[in-house]
């Protein structure tokens, strides 16, 4: 959506020009990116919240638990910012 905008807008000159569209088009980008945040800070806070609950369960797992955690962290961030 970010691209496709930026796109439209640069080939579209009379539409750069428009403090309007430009105002709107800054505006959607801003809560596209709030939006599509908001998913994955939940996943992210959900298994912290299982690991750090798994590790008080079996303290002596703690590093598998540990590595695995950021791992999967890791992933979820990364499809966050590729989003």
């Amino acid at each position: 959506m970010i691209v496709s905008l930026t796109i439209s807008l640069f080939w579209c000159e009379e539409l750069i020009m428009n403090p309007l569209i430009s105002a709107a088009s800054v505006i959607a980008v801003g809560l596209a990116v709030g939006l599509a945040s908001i998913g994955p800070g939940v996943g992210q806070g959900t298994a912290a919240g299982q690991a750090v609950e798994g590790i008080a369960r079996q303290p002596e797992a703690e590093g598998k638990i540990r590595g695995t955690l950021l791992l999967s962290l890791a992933f979820m961030e990364a499809l966050t910012i590729y989003e």
